[in-house]
This record gives structure tokens, sequence and C-alpha cells, in this order.
């Protein structure tokens, strides 16, 4: 992929997750919209929800925190908290049941020493410093010609790529427990747990999108990288 008019064309890999991120982000945007604005039988609330599943399951020690902006719900599983978005913590919505159920989801994963999860959290802090400064560590070393800075950037940015990787099984995996447990406690009816999967598995697609986006950015520093040296 040689420069023509000095453009890089090895930019053309990034194409295809450009689409598949976008395209994740609208299907995200529309189910969500869609099935938070259908109400549950059960008339329960995200936050409800996310009681009963942790209570349930036996972690009555895990709070519940309402956070502000759209989609930010996470468990936190270093101060045992789960956090729900204004628009998921008071609403009796299909979408609000799944997505709390996920992130209580979480919580039990926590609680069943759930091997990826552990090992997401132990990646943590060296996907902070990839995503930080690895692209500047790799952009001195193609400028200043330093082979060795662009394997160094490269090397600190797989560890973006495998935290990635590592997120995918512990997202479904919270994503299936969330489904069983809609059923099994009755807090969706049998046509409501699959409108609430549809929620679900477009916010999976949202991390294969970003799981693949890092991937083809780390093929094309492999190639920039071996269009140093040659």
């Amino acid at each position: 992929m040689p420069l023509i008019y000095g453009i890089d064309l090895s930019i053309i890999l990034l194409i295809p997750a450009v689409i598949l991120s976008f395209y994740a982000q609208n299907k995200i945007q529309s189910a969500y919209n869609i099935y938070s604005r259908e109400g549950v039988r059960s008339g329960m609330t995200g936050a409800d929800v996310a009681r009963m599943v942790l209570d349930r399951s036996g972690l009555t020690q895990v709070s519940i925190e309402r956070v502000r902006g759209n989609l930010t719900d996470h468990y936190d599983p270093r101060k045992k908290v789960l956090r729900l978005s204004e628009d998921v913590y008071g609403r009796a919505s299909i979408a609000a049941a799944g997505v709390a159920a996920h992130e209580a989801g979480h919580a039990i994963q926590d609680q069943v020493d759930y091997g990826p999860l552990r090992l997401r959290g132990f990646m943590v802090p060296f996907a902070s410093i990839g995503s930080k400064f690895s692209m500047l560590i790799v952009m001195g070393g193609l400028i200043f010609g330093f082979t060795d800075l662009i394997d160094l950037g490269i090397v600190l940015f797989s560890m973006v790529v495998l935290f990635q990787l590592i997120t995918l099984p512990v997202e479904f995996d919270a994503s299936k427990r969330a489904l069983a447990v809609l059923g099994d406690y009755q807090i969706l009816s049998i046509d409501e747990v699959p409108k609430a999967k549809k929620v679900l598995d477009a916010a999976a697609l949202t991390y294969v999108a970003a799981a693949f986006s890092s991937i083809m950015t780390l093929l094309r520093l492999f190639y920039l990288r071996n269009r140093r040296r040659n």
C-alpha cells in the first residue's frame, strides 16, 4: 500500500472497522430507543430489576447508584457498586430491564470469580497505558526513523487489542446471565425476553466492533513498521 498523492493508502485497512462501528452504534441506539419506550408488564424499573437479581444471587452488599449520562451503566468490582444511568435506573421499560440485568450479571461474575472478568481487571492498567501512549510512540518512531520505538508502540497497543478481545466473553456471558434471570424470575414475560435480547445483542455488537477496529489498527501499525524497515 504505497503513498499516492501523499496519502498513505494503508488507511484503507481501517475502512471496514469504521463502517462496522458506525453500524453498531446505529443499531444500539435504534434498539434502545425503541424498547426504552415499551413498558414492562411487571412494572419494575431498572433499579428494581437490578436489586432483585442481586438479592436473589446473594449479593445484598452490592449497592446501586444512579449516574448521569446515556448508556453509562456499569458495575465497579472494586467498590462493589452497580451504577445505572438515569434513564435505566428509574424507567420501567424492556430496555432498562435488559441493561440492568446485564450489569447485575457482571456482579454475579465477580461473585463466582469468573476468569475472563478477573483477567480483564488485571489488564486495565496496561490497556490504559497502551491507549494513551502507543500512538504517540509509534508516530515518534515513524518521524525519526526509530524502528525500536515503533515496536514499543506496537507492543503497547497490543495490550489494548488483548483487552478488547478479553472483553468479548465477559460481555457475552453477562448478557446470557441477564436473559436467563429475566425469564426465570418472571421480570419479563415470554414475549418480552426476545425484545430485551435485541437490545443486549445490539450492545454486544459495539464490543465486537471495538475489538475489530483495534485489530485492524494493529495490522496497520505492523504494515507501517515493515514499510519503514524496508
